[in-house]
């Protein structure tokens, strides 16, 4: 079913440490919430400054051309390079980035699809926009006890060939037992409808268990989907039927600066950007750090652990 056209009332800024009682509850009942001016215009422009010198000064020339695949038009990415960036900085393509024959067809600033996945700890700018007071106390609103930063992205939505982001939830990728991933989205520019903004499935964080995940082969041969036996759910969470039924997607729009949570079993998505403008956007995940996270995960800890909130 297409999106509606009307976004949800976004909820007010964020004035104080946390979330406030309203804006639990709209989570809660939702599983995502929309907060307007999280990040100072300041914060926006530093991450955008910043972001422009990684895309601009990475050696193209050395470069395997690893192009990143939501698995609609070929196979999930999967090679040493994607594998082995947990702890790095590393940039990976857009498909249509690229002529029929493999030449590169537009500048490599426009050409990338994301940039992932250790900016937190890397990137100074990045880090200081993520381990912050704020978050850590949205963290704990939502439950988290020891609230881990396992990877961060920056998602540019190219203008003309932004990939279409197929309906998914976070912990099929993040998976803990129990599931427990939460998404951090940040506008970095005005998310619309014609760019390629986010739709949610409200509420099927509590109809739609993760029933897949995606992890390393054990021959060693790249990345695969195995099931989940029976389902999972996060711990404590109150679920209701209708698993499975055909979901009613409500578009996202929102303006620069505004901080998107995402629940780690919510159904979401995006359309391709068929626009002449960006829509340039960093997230974080969080996991929390006492549930089991084991080697199959494509994604593994860099030496010391992932990085406390």
């Amino acid at each position: 079913m297409p999106p509606s056209r009307t976004s949800p009332p976004p909820s007010p800024p964020l004035k104080t440490l946390g979330l406030t009682p309203s804006q639990q509850a709209f989570f809660s009942t939702n599983g995502y919430l929309l907060i307007p001016n999280a990040l100072s215009p300041s914060t926006i422009s530093a991450l955008l400054a910043e972001t422009h010198h990684l895309l601009t000064t990475f050696p193209l020339a050395t470069h395997p051309l690893t192009k990143f695949s939501t698995g609609e038009s070929s196979t999930h990415i999967s090679d040493d390079y994607f594998l082995t960036s947990g702890d790095k900085i590393r940039f990976f393509f857009e498909e249509d980035a690229f002529s029929a024959d493999g030449a590169l067809t537009k500048p490599q600033a426009l050409a990338i699809n994301k940039i992932g996945h250790y900016l937190h700890a890397l990137s100074p700018p990045f880090r200081a926009a993520t381990l912050t007071p704020a978050h850590a106390a949205i963290a704990r609103a939502l439950g988290f006890r020891d609230p881990r930063v396992l990877q961060s992205m920056v998602i540019c939505k190219q203008p003309e060939i932004g990939a279409r982001v197929p309906p998914h939830q976070d912990s099929t990728f993040l998976y803990t037992d129990p599931p427990s991933a939460v998404g951090f989205w940040i506008a970095l520019e005005d998310a619309t409808a014609e760019n390629g903004c986010l739709s949610f499935a409200a509420g099927s964080h509590r109809r739609a268990p993760v029933e897949s995940r995606f992890v390393r082969r054990a021959d060693g041969a790249g990345t695969e989907f195995v099931g989940v036996e029976g389902g999972r759910f996060p711990e404590g969470l109150e679920t209701e039927e209708g698993g499975g039924r055909e979901e009613e997607y409500t578009l996202g729009e929102v303006q620069a600066g505004t901080l998107v949570l995402i629940h780690g079993n919510l159904l979401h998505k995006s359309e391709r950007n068929c626009s002449s403008k960006g829509r340039m956007i960093y997230t974080f995940h969080v996991i929390e750090g006492g549930n089991e996270y084991d080697a199959r995960n494509w994604l593994q800890p860099p030496e010391g652990g992932f990085t406390r909130l």
